[in-house]
């Protein structure tokens, strides 16, 4: 009897554990809805394709998924992670190797939701916490594009270089219910067409958010919306500082005007700066080719989000600066930065930024300004023009002290407020950057 009174209550025990197991085989690996389904019938048409390229423009979809003197969205590109190594995928309409033999429900789950054909759940380096929000309209026209605009490319994917167990995906499963929305943007009544247009796009296709907001432990954006504080209030990014996007004077886009934000996305410059870092790339192939009306929307998004005192203090004010040649990196500012960025640090705007007030010389994360002066920036094509200044990378030049010198001098000179760089974090940054690309990533798409 006692055995078998035994077995009743380890059988009544684990029934919960058998149940708790079956729900959560069915939760991870379960196909998000879709409004596609059943299967509908893709439209090619060609005022649709058009239209689609630009929804890729704006989402900029080639900074992730081309590299240089390759097919246009054959993948490839690394992407560090820390788990380990991940590639770019191939999503042209490659039969093989691309999404070729993707139905248009497929696509969306994979845009949207981040779950491909079979249920194999995509990296979240794949910003669909944030394509959640596309219309369905723009998700319609995009899948006609690389269905019919993008030439397939017979090029395999490449292997993640994530460890097993690390490399199961079931998981992102469960990251996607705590972290991934699900819903597409909800227009906000209190607003007018032109906010809510802004605000569709940089929470959106833009997906601003990925490199400007901050990141909670569970590698999470903060916030996905102007709902949350932490929303684009800037980040450290692969070896880049994102800066703040809201009314911050001294971190953020408080000095700037909305011409000057349309300005900058526009040409990649105005009188405060010049794209560099990932900025670049986004430039090159997305923000340049967007319609005047819709760079007006975001300046006037952007230009809504409050910044924060607190964090930023008090705002930056320009101070002339009796001659100091003897402090530590002001000779080497005046031999290798001045005739560029001026001996007064005011540049020669528009083309030889300003570093007098610059974001990088005022927010107390260093890895921007160590970055640029390592690697160099990265070329800028405005109009399929490239530029003719280019930052240069001083990595063979300057040692690691030299440039922490340097650059504490700039970030304590002329009313900057960034504080001292040390020469460790210059080394630790020069074994873990290469120098930048003369040859950008530019996408000719057809």
């Amino acid at each position: 009897m006692n055995n078998r009174r035994f077995a009743r209550t380890v059988g009544w025990l684990a029934l919960p554990c058998v149940i708790a197991a079956g729900l959560m085989a069915w939760y991870v690996t379960r196909q998000p809805a879709t409004p596609f389904e059943p299967a509908q019938a893709a439209s090619f048409d060609p005022a649709l394709v058009s239209r689609g390229e630009y929804v890729a423009r704006l989402s900029d979809c080639v900074a992730c998924h081309s590299l240089p003197d390759k097919a246009p969205f054959a993948g490839g590109l690394e992407m560090a992670t820390p788990l380990g190594a991940i590639h770019a995928t191939n999503i042209t309409p490659d039969r093989t190797h691309g999404i070729g033999t993707y139905s248009l429900a497929d696509f969306d789950r994979a845009v949207r939701h981040g779950v491909a054909p079979g249920g194999r759940r995509l990296y979240p380096a794949m910003p669909y916490p944030s394509y959640a929000k596309l219309s369905d309209d723009d998700i319609k026209a995009m899948y006609a594009f690389f269905m019919k605009g993008v030439q397939p490319a017979n090029q395999p994917n490449i292997p993640s270089d994530i460890p097993w167990p690390l490399n199961m995906r079931w998981p992102i499963a469960l990251w996607n219910g705590l972290f991934a929305p699900t819903a597409t943007y909800a227009a906000n009544p209190n607003q007018d067409a032109l906010w809510n247009r802004g605000a569709y796009i940089v929470q959106g296709p833009g997906h601003c958010g990925s490199c400007h907001t901050p990141r909670g432990l569970a590698f999470n954006e903060k916030a996905l919306d102007d709902s949350g504080k932490p929303f684009l209030a800037g980040a450290l990014l692969d070896g880049w500082y994102a800066p703040s996007l809201r009314q911050d004077p001294n971190s953020g886009l408080g000095r700037w005007s909305e011409p000057e934000i349309v300005q900058f996305l526009k040409t990649g410059r105005n009188q405060h700066a010049v794209v560099y870092g990932s900025m670049t790339e986004a430039f090159n192939n997305s923000t340049q080719f967007m319609a005047d009306d819709d760079l007006a929307a975001i300046a006037r998004y952007l230009k809504s989000l409050p910044g924060d005192p607190q964090r930023d203090g008090t705002p930056w004010q320009y101070v002339t600066v009796d001659a100091r040649p003897d402090a530590p990196g002001a000779h080497t500012y005046a031999t290798r930065c001045a005739s560029c960025h001026g001996a007064d640090g005011k540049g020669q705007p528009e083309w030889m930024p300003p570093l007098a007030g610059a974001t990088s010389a005022l927010v107390k994360e260093t890895a921007s300004a160590i970055n640029i002066t390592l690697n160099g920036a990265q070329r800028v094509v405005a109009a399929g023009v490239p530029d003719a200044y280019r930052m240069p990378a001083f990595r063979e030049q300057l040692s690691d002290q030299e440039i922490a010198d340097v650059l504490t001098y700039v970030r304590g000179t002329w009313g900057n407020q960034g504080g001292a760089v040390d020469a460790k974090a210059v080394g630790k940054l020069r074994g873990h950057t290469d120098p930048a690309s003369s040859s950008p990533i530019i996408l000719h798409m057809r």
